[in-house]
This record gives structure tokens, C-alpha cells and sequence, in this order.
């Protein structure tokens, strides 16, 4: 276990940005780092996780996992709109001069790269999307608001897809189906997938829940619900494609992205009978300690 090590962030808006797909580990690293090696607070970027409710659906992390970290834009607020990238451009601006204050870092944290974008950017124009395919690269400024230190924790597509897949019957087993099904019973039914409905799990399950009445069979609810956490697993494995591709895209706009590999902690944690080394001890030298040392170095500069 390597000694820790603590490095007092400057008084100058220093932030460190940790990036990556649904299921990469981000929130780990954020509170390994908190914990252990840096004074920080954590913004979550994740533009579903701001709305209150439907934790396990939303995958937020919970209190205990916390490690009592001080967590901003988790579950705060709600309303049939979700938060939008210029509400969070603003608020989490607020929130890091306040953590900067405290002489702490401010870790912003979370998939959502339009967030992240919204509130780095020093040209954000919220009429352009400077994701869309038909927008050319050069759209995505490089002037950024901060000095930012970007950490992409980057995992192999089939090894991710397939913790992917699995984290998804993991959750339905742990209370997903039972949140959602009071989630319908609480709120009904709506044609519109607006604010926390449009979370992955809510459409999918609605179908499942709807339908569920016509059934007549053990075989037929079988079915219905096997259909809908298939589409759970896809719909999951493709915003998870689309949050790598908006990430290159970033990496290809010059933005100074240092990436550290999670492939092989993710492996042995999905199958620790074929490593031979514990998937914590791959998690601590191959994510951790490279990312300790690129944090350490940036606020040293």
C-alpha cells in the first residue's frame, strides 16, 4: 500500500476534472483521491444524478461509498426538467469559488460531457452543440475558464460492456425493479420522457410495467421483463459509446486529457478466479497511483 500523501491545493482556481464512460470507475477514483491524498469536495457532473429520487436507477453513489466526502449537485434538485448545461455552468461555478475558499480541491466528476464542457468552456454558447456530428471540431473551444487537470479513466470497450451488463442485473437485484415499481405507482405513467424520465430504466421498465396487466402467463412476465432489461443492457452499452466518442472529440480539440487504464482492475473484479492479482491491488497501481502522481504534479505547478 503506497503512503499517502497530502498536497495543499493553491488559493488559485485549480480543479480537477475526472472523465469517463458509465461504469468506468470515476466515482471511485474521486473518493480514493479525496480520501486519501487530496482535501476535496466533489461536484457531480452527471446531469441525471442532479435530480432528486431513483438512486439506485440512477446509479448515484451512496452515503457509505461516500466516505464523507462532501458531495455538491447530487440529488438536489427536482422538476419535470432536468437541469440544463447553462443552469449547471452557473451553479457549479458558485460551488467551486466556495470549495476553493474552504482550501480545498474541487473534483468535478460525472459523464456528462456537455456538462463538463458548459462549464469549462470560456466561449460555451448554449444554442451550439458542439457534439452534434454535423458541427465541425474546431466549434469545441480550448479556452478554458480554469486551470484544469483532466483525468480520463478509460477502459476497454468489450470489458466494459460486459461489466456494463452485469452492474445491470446487480442493480435490478438490489432494488431496482422495487424502486421503479413504486417510482410508477407514485407518478404514473407519462408519453413523455421529460426531466428524471429520461433516466435509462424509467422508459424501458414503463413498457414492462404497463404491459404487465395483460399478461396472462409466468412465461409471458418472463419475456416481458426479460425484453426489458435487454433494452436496459443496450441502451446502457450505447450511452456509454457515445460518452467515449464525445470524449476523443474533446482529446481531439487539444484538450489536455491524461488517461489511465481501468481495463484490467474491471476484469479481475468481474472474474477474480482467472487473476492472479486481487482486483484492488490492479485498481491501486494501474488508477490510483498514476492518478495520485498527475494530480500531485498539477497542483505543484
Amino acid at each position: 500500500m503506497a503512503t499517502t500523501t497530502t498536497v495543499a491545493p493553491p488559493t488559485t482556481k485549480k480543479i480537477v476534472v475526472i472523465m469517463g464512460a458509465t461504469g468506468s470507475g470515476k466515482s471511485k477514483l474521486s473518493i480514493d483521491l479525496a480520501t486519501r491524498f487530496f482535501p476535496s469536495e466533489i461536484i457531480n457532473s452527471d446531469k441525471i444524478q442532479v435530480s432528486k429520487g431513483i438512486d439506485i436507477t440512477t446509479n448515484k453513489i451512496s452515503i457509505n461509498e461516500q466516505g464523507g466526502v462532501v458531495h455538491h449537485l447530487l440529488g438536489e434538485f427536482s422538476g419535470p426538467e432536468l437541469f440544463s448545461p447553462s443552469d449547471f455552468r452557473y451553479t457549479a461555478d458558485n460551488r467551486i469559488t466556495d470549495i476553493i475558499n474552504r482550501r480545498k480541491l474541487p473534483l468535478i466528476v460525472g459523464g456528462s460531457n456537455s456538462f463538463i464542457y458548459a462549464l469549462l468552456s470560456n466561449q460555451f454558447n448554449p444554442g451550439v452543440d458542439v457534439f452534434d456530428e454535423l458541427n465541425p471540431v474546431q466549434c469545441i473551444s480550448k479556452e478554458l475558464r480554469y486551470h484544469c487537470c483532466f483525468i480520463w479513466v478509460d477502459v476497454f470497450t468489450p470489458v466494459l460492456n460486459r461489466y456494463l451488463f452485469q452492474r445491470v442485473d446487480e442493480m435490478m437485484d438490489s432494488g431496482m425493479y422495487e424502486e421503479l415499481e413504486e417510482f410508477f405507482e407514485k407518478n404514473g405513467f407519462s408519453d413523455r420522457n421529460t426531466g428524471i424520465r429520461k433516466a435509462i430504466g424509467i422508459p424501458e421498465m414503463e413498457g414492462y410495467f404497463r404491459n404487465l396487466k395483460n399478461c396472462t402467463t409466468v412465461q409471458e412476465k418472463c419475456r416481458l421483463y426479460d425484453e426489458a432489461v435487454r433494452e436496459i443492457k443496450e441502451n446502457t452499452k450505447e450511452l456509454a459509446e457515445k460518452q467515449m466518442w464525445k470524449i476523443q472529440r474533446l482529446r481531439e480539440s487539444e484538450w489536455d486529457l491524461q488517461k489511465v487504464d481501468a481495463t484490467e482492475a474491471l476484469r479481475a473484479k468481474m472474474s477474480p478466479e482467472n487473476s492472479k492479482i486481487p482486483a484492488t491491488e490492479i485498481w491501486e497501481r494501474q488508477v490510483v497511483l498514476p492518478s495520485m502522481k498527475i494530480v500531485k504534479q498539477f497542483l505543484l505547478e
